[in-house]
């Protein structure tokens, strides 16, 4: 019985080898987007919950009826499972019946860098 080799039909082991390596950089870089992608929700979930407290805030302060809006005040509250720590500060404006309010929020206490900051104006209630 005689075989003829050159009919003989697959892959050799080179084309293989070839193949398998295409495939894993296209799963390390397929993983390598993943990762970015998920970092970058991460932040924009953070950025989003941080707005939320600012927002907050910031109601809490236009319901209150004090005048002047006291200034630097701090505090924390709990969103999304975590702990924001929110200041509060007072600018004065060209007119006395009119007050800036800015709210800082941070994730950790201690960070120079604020996650959310958003500002309001509010008017002294006339008698």
């Amino acid at each position: 019985m005689i075989i003829n080799l050159s009919k003989q039909r697959g892959f050799t082991l080179i084309e293989v080898m070839l193949a398998m390596a295409v495939f894993a950089i296209a799963g390390v870089a397929l993983l390598g987007v993943a990762d970015n992608n998920y970092r970058h929700i991460s932040h924009l979930e953070e950025k989003m919950f941080a707005n939320w407290v600012a927002s907050n805030q910031l109601v809490e302060v236009s319901l209150d009826k004090t005048w002047p809006p006291k200034n630097n005040r701090k505090g924390k509250v709990e969103m999304a499972g975590r702990t924001w720590y929110w200041q509060q500060k007072v600018i004065k404006t060209a007119t006395k019946e009119l007050r800036a309010v800015n709210m800082q929020v941070r994730l950790n206490e201690d960070d120079e860098l604020v996650n959310a900051s958003l500002m309001t104006y509010l008017a002294q209630d006339k008698p």
